[in-house]
């Protein structure tokens, strides 16, 4: 896109997301950063301000979001709804982690699908004066569930793929590399992106009380094998994957996930500190989808953040 086309995009942010809202902007000269004063009130309420919002007239607004708990979720919405109603010409609200969106099913009468909540307030946000609001979401768990989302939002969906392209390209290795998923619904998911790799596929069989994984396709013996999954929580699977791909043959054994989630600092199992695990895993990438992870992790090995700042801006400007 030439510059003349360009759009100026005032990018907003909350206060978990500050770093990565600076190193979008430092993509493009046609970001400029804006502040908002998050307080709150003796009573624990949000008491917010948007910093000079009459100058938002006419402008093309963004807001990078961080739904890390439910605890920040409505002190964000409630600027996410505001933004729109100050005459913009546009919104875009960039939320790179979908956090409920491994809730997206029934499995019995009685459960709460949240993913499906969450994709109807984010759905409500004010239209602006430019017309439906965009939502910019990297790798929703459930495909399908684009379709919760009503028509007063388009909603975008990236991936952070690209990037892990980019840096297996880089390794000394490159031509060595076999990607593995963990179960069918990640290889549905990822393969058409990664085919010119050789893959394996495993899976989870039940033997008596236990879920066993076990290698279904593929074989490992001699490659460096990378997982590829959407997100990480407790890690579990990730862990037994590595041990069925190194008692195959796997020369080492890398993961990427583009959301680490990591509940309760479950990213310590993956240090090379633990002795379990030590040098299990030659590199766990991460995007920094989730800024609490990147803070937490920061250059510990295996680790590595592969940042999504240059997608973002890319797509600011669609």
């Amino acid at each position: 896109m030439e510059n003349s086309q360009k759009k100026q995009v005032f990018l907003f942010y909350c206060a978990e997301c500050e770093d990565l809202a600076r190193q979008v902007a430092s993509q493009s000269d046609h970001i400029t950063l804006q502040t908002i004063k998050w307080r709150t009130f003796d009573d624990g309420f949000p008491n917010i301000f948007i910093n000079n919002a009459q100058d938002l007239r006419g402008q093309h607004v963004a807001f990078l979001a961080s739904f890390s708990s439910q605890g920040v979720i409505f002190e964000q919405l409630s600027v996410i709804y505001a933004l729109p109603r100050l005459f913009v010409a546009s919104f875009t609200l960039v939320l790179p982690f979908f956090p409920t969106g491994s809730f997206e099913r029934m499995e019995e009468e009685g459960d709460v699908a949240t993913a499906f909540t969450m994709a109807r307030m984010l759905s409500n946000i004010p239209i602006s004066k430019g017309g439906p609001n965009s939502v910019l979401i990297y790798d929703i768990h459930a495909l399908q569930e684009r379709f919760y989302f009503g028509d007063h939002v388009l909603p975008l969906f990236e991936t952070g793929i690209p990037l892990l392209k980019q840096r297996l390209h880089q390794l000394p290795d490159s031509d060595k590399i076999v990607v593995a998923f963990p179960d069918d619904g990640a290889w549905k998911r990822f393969h058409k992106q990664l085919d010119h790799f050789p893959m394996v596929v495993c899976n989870k069989v039940r033997e008596g009380d236990k879920r066993i994984v076990r290698i279904k396709e593929g074989n490992p013996a001699g490659y460096h094998v990378v997982i590829v999954d959407d997100l990480v929580q407790s890690g579990g699977t990730l862990i037994e994957c590595q041990k069925v791909l190194a008692a195959h043959g796997a020369a080492k054994v890398s993961a990427y996930v583009t959301h680490g989630v990591f509940p309760k600092r479950s990213w310590e199992r993956f240090t090379h500190k633990d002795e379990g695990l030590e040098k299990a895993f030659a590199y766990f990438w991460i995007t920094d989808s989730c800024p609490l992870t990147v803070k937490a992790v920061g250059n510990k090995a295996p680790f590595e953040v592969l940042s999504l700042a240059g997608s973002i801006a890319d797509a600011l400007q669609i």
